[in-house]
């Protein structure tokens, strides 16, 4: 008996042992952050609301209202009483791997490894411009899905990017590769012919981690040898690409300057139609009668008409100078019209990080200041899918919070002057710190 006693409490011992030596899972800790908002625009109401407080915890916004109230021990204050605070932007057409001095001839030096560091770089320029999440449309070898990657990581500063990985091609299309002679035989990653290959290919690049289909519906204007109003894809191959994109849960962005190619690609479904150079009122109506959107792309012209200078080939220019004009006119029309449209700007063809000088160009072609800029934070996150989570600034919502100067609601240029970037509740940039 006097050993089954003795057994019993060395097991007792042992297990007391093991358990005092097993590890408690604490209560994951909450960082909780409050911003002091001189002035907060309401996105719904297009009002600036003064003296607001902005309560976060981690990556949400938890309450947003309310004088501001003093902090609780171990909150962090962001204190912006001077300062007018607005959701982070959002831009749905970007090149984040390319700039204007690697157009045509210069581009074919670039590896992808070499894009994916220029991306890197535009990346973080991009973000401190105050455009905390980007559509990326286009980019070779899959280079800005590991960009996406990376910054989602945590290793590289950068907006939240949804990317479409190549764009497809027609064979000789405006995404193919145009510029070097037949014996080198080099197509683009996204060219494919006839509908059953169309299908392969939206499998082939979802498979590689695209978040969005991007298709060149029309020629272009900085590729050789096509034509801004000339179709690419037929009817068919749009409503297989459309069809098996939607299927598999990505939406579709179109490249289309003109002509039947909107119209097709409109009709065949896709989710946008992006610059729109020549649409008519056929087109318009088309647009509206599926619900489609329209991205612009307007500010490249300005700087390229201002900017010559640069990588652009002369045949590109050329082009340029033919369509630009036409676009502003055409697209004017169409925001009269009242196609919905989403804030895009081709950044790449300029500098990146000069994203919001887009907004201006709409002002000057009959939008109101609020309603160009409804068109990044609310139109553009309902092109993309995220409504729900991005695009204003109200509780539930990731914590994507900028800051300006001034009153963008009189003079969008504001917003060409970001001085506070918020991305998922981590501080970016703060020029305010210390004043």
């Amino acid at each position: 008996m006097k050993r089954l006693v003795k057994a019993l409490l060395v097991a007792t011992t042992l297990v007391a042992s093991v358990f005092a030596q097993t590890p408690t899972h604490a209560a994951p800790m909450v960082r909780r952050t409050i911003i002091r908002a001189g002035h907060l625009l309401d996105v719904k109401t297009g009002k600036l609301v003064a003296d607001q407080a902005i309560v976060i915890e981690n990556d949400k916004i938890v309450r947003v209202g309310g004088e501001f109230k003093a902090i609780a021990p171990g909150d962090t204050l962001i204190d912006l009483p001077n300062a007018t605070v607005v959701p982070g932007m959002i831009d749905a057409h970007t090149h984040i791997t390319g700039d204007p001095w690697h157009h045509g001839y210069a581009g074919l030096a670039n590896s992808t490894a070499r894009e994916a560091l220029y991306g890197a770089q535009y990346a973080k320029v991009t973000l401190e411009a105050g455009f905390t999440t980007i559509r990326n449309v286009g980019a070779g070898g899959y280079a800005d899905i590991d960009l996406r990657d990376a910054i989602n990581s945590g290793g590289i500063e950068g907006p939240r990017i949804y990317a479409s990985g190549p764009a497809l091609s027609i064979t000789g299309g405006h995404c193919d590769e145009n510029l070097l002679p037949y014996e080198w035989h080099k197509q683009a990653d996204g060219v494919a012919d006839g509908v059953e290959a169309v299908q392969h290919k939206v499998r082939e690049i979802i498979k590689y981690g695209a978040d969005v289909i991007k298709v060149c519906a029309t020629g272009g204007v900085l590729s050789r040898g096509d034509d801004p109003k000339a179709s690419q894809f037929s009817l068919e191959e749009m409503k297989m690409i459309v069809s098996e994109a939607h299927r598999l849960g990505r939406k579709v962005a179109a490249h289309a300057h003109g002509g039947p190619g909107i119209i097709w690609a409109s009709e065949a479904g896709v989710d946008s139609i992006e610059h729109g150079s020549y649409i008519d009122d056929e087109g318009i109506a088309t647009l509206k009668k599926n619900g489609t959107y329209l991205v612009p792309t307007l500010y490249l012209g300005y700087w390229l008409t201002e900017n010559e200078a640069t990588a652009i080939p002369e045949f590109a220019r050329a082009k340029a100078r033919a369509v630009l004009p036409e676009a502003r006119k055409n697209l004017q029309h169409a925001f009269a019209s009242g196609v919905k449209v989403a804030f895009g700007t081709d950044a790449a063809v300029y500098p990146h990080g000069l994203n919001a000088h887009e907004f201006n160009v709409y002002v000057t072609l009959g939008m109101t200041p609020m309603d160009a800029m409804r068109t990044s934070w609310v139109n553009a996150a309902e092109l993309m899918g995220l409504g729900d989570k991005i695009g204003s600034i109200e509780a539930g919502k990731w914590a994507d919070i900028i800051a300006v100067d001034g009153d963008p609601t009189k003079d969008v240029r504001a917003l060409e002057s970001v001085k506070f970037v918020m991305k998922g509740g981590v501080v970016y940039k703060n020029e305010y710190r210390g004043k």
